[in-house]
């Protein structure tokens, strides 16, 4: 079975670690799914920064799609999920974003595919440092793909 976007229903919520000078309306969270190039979730400054994803639901996940702006990208990617089927997430893997505008891809890796067949139905991912001095995020696109558990 081929991997769609695990966000793309109502049930999928998603909160962040904060929200430049807590202007939701122009860098809230809504504008990482929103499907515009134009907008972005920016955090505050500090760190660390945090997006959270609860599906709503059980899912399998392949891969985590991100675009950062360059200058403001989050690194490392530190992802916890709740592997256990409990409402607790734990460390699962850590992805390495560039610093750059371009679309990123992190596939799951396949030492833990391979052993992680439990779905999982949350996820977090944390971002304890930033190219940016003062430690802002600034996202304009995540994604996550993958299937639904059977």
């Amino acid at each position: 079975m081929s991997s769609v976007s695990l966000l793309a229903r109502d049930d999928v919520r998603i909160m962040v670690s904060s929200v430049c000078n807590r202007d939701t309306a122009t860098y809230g969270k809504q504008h990482l799914t929103d499907g515009n190039p134009e907008t972005c979730w920016n955090s505050d400054q500090g760190s660390p920064q945090r997006i959270a994803v609860d599906f709503g639901r059980p899912v399998l996940i392949s891969s985590i799609e991100l675009t950062f702006q360059g200058g403001f990208v989050g690194t490392p990617c530190e992802i916890f999920a709740n592997t256990s089927g409990g409402s607790a997430v734990a460390p699962w893997w850590t992805a390495y974003p560039e610093d750059t505008n371009a679309p990123q891809s992190f596939r799951v890796p396949d030492n833990i595919a391979a052993t992680a067949a439990a779905p999982v139905s949350r996820i977090k991912l944390v971002f304890p440092a930033s190219s940016d001095f003062y430690g802002r995020v600034t996202v304009y696109r995540l994604d996550v793909l993958g299937r639904e558990a059977d």
